[in-house]
């Protein structure tokens, strides 16, 4: 089992934040996932007919979280939050990249909701998983970068087990060690918001809408919330 927590300073600095941690065991990553790729074909052609547009920076989801950065001392308009990075990269392009089904799945409820969205394969997590401010001497070596090695900033927002840092700016960009492959077979997906009264009711929708999307191809799916009244989640 895997621990999440939120540290005392991040809760007392974000005291509406919720986070849904939606777990799939027994996942079978090589087989065909024809509802995600439903899914994504569906918003690639609303898109296209003018009828849906992501999230962008206008938006008060997208802009509550670069509030939030600029609050740690990172600028959101050169490190993006996953989201605004991956709406703009769709409405761009048109298209999202295809990864593999259990990534296809997230970043398709990500978008949709204009939530920010994140996974880590828990074979590869040591210890308990903190979100918690960066003290400078953590390191971090980024997705599809394996032989780089990076130092959060002083007071920047990440994800961190024992070994190291798990996503860096809070939700920007995830680890290589604890990435999610076809070969990942027990998943921990996360979904984010910075206002629980505003956007509650779209974070327990996005949860399971990708619950849903994971059920068919797991042994066992289960969803749990993190918020500072309720710090701590064991998976």
């Amino acid at each position: 089992m895997t621990t999440f927590r939120i540290s005392t300073a991040v809760a007392d600095a974000f005291p509406d934040a919720l986070i849904a941690v939606v777990t799939a065991t027994g996942l079978r990553g090589h087989e065909p996932w024809p509802a995600t790729d439903a899914a994504l074909d569906d918003l690639e052609r609303r898109l296209a007919a003018g009828t849906w547009r992501p999230a962008d920076e206008t938006d008060p989801r997208i802009a509550s979280w670069h509030a939030a950065y600029r609050s740690f001392g990172t600028n959101p308009r050169r490190v993006r939050p996953s989201v605004d990075a991956l709406g703009r990269r769709l409405a761009k392009k048109g298209s999202l990249p295809r990864i593999n089904p259990a990534v296809d799945s997230y970043n398709t409820v990500s978008v949709r909701h204009g939530l920010p969205a994140g996974a880590f394969d828990l074979a590869h997590v040591t210890g308990a998983v903190e979100i918690r401010h960066a003290t400078g001497a953590e390191t971090f070596t980024p997705l599809g970068e394996p032989g780089t090695l990076d130092h959060p900033a002083p007071g920047e927002i990440i994800y961190t087990d024992t070994t190291d840092v798990l996503t860096r700016h809070w939700n920007h960009r995830d680890a290589h060690r604890t990435r999610v492959t076809p070969d990942s077979t027990h998943v921990a997906f996360v979904l984010e918001t910075l206002h629980a009264d505003r956007d509650g009711h779209l974070l327990r929708t996005a949860a399971g809408e990708l619950r849903d999307l994971l059920t068919a191809h797991s042994a066992r799916t289960t969803v749990g919330y993190l918020s500072p009244a309720h710090p701590e989640l064991t998976v």
